[in-house]
């Protein structure tokens, strides 16, 4: 797992880039991986949360890391998310920091990632700024 502490900024974020800390940040495209193996899919008795966040793991771009066993444990996590969310008993504070521990290993949330020193490249959201053209072609046609 990675650091403790703060979560670290995103490398575009950063400042100083001169100054190393550590190992090489690892980038990883987001989305789902081209080469995803065959998973078994989520039990239709478990909650649709538990569903949700195990089908959502699918589509992550740190999927491409994930070995069969961290499939096991994603799905292991699911059946005790699902377990939990059914029962009519309040939330049991273990069990949920079990969860977050178990999620927190299979790098599910940015602050993971960035701890664990991957970033999954970002796709552009929202507008975006128009490209600048070079002005000799027109200055050209004008005479000048």
């Amino acid at each position: 797992m990675g650091t403790r502490g703060p979560v670290p900024k995103r490398t575009e974020e950063r400042r100083r880039r001169n100054l190393e800390e550590g190992l090489p940040v690892v980038q990883a495209a987001a989305g789902p991986p081209l080469d995803l193996p065959d998973l078994p899919e989520p039990d239709r008795h478990w909650h649709e949360i538990a569903t949700d966040w195990y089908l959502s793991l699918r589509e992550s771009g740190q999927a491409a890391f994930y070995e069969p066993s961290d499939w096991a444990m994603a799905r292991y996590a699911a059946e005790l998310m699902s377990r939990a969310l059914q029962t009519d008993r309040p939330p049991n504070g273990q069990l949920v920091a079990a969860l977050n521990s178990v999620m927190a290993s299979l790098l599910t949330t940015e602050g993971d990632r960035r701890r664990a020193r991957m970033e999954l490249e970002r796709k552009p959201t929202g507008p975006q700024l128009a490209t600048v053209s070079p002005l000799a072609p027109y200055r050209d046609l004008a005479g000048s």
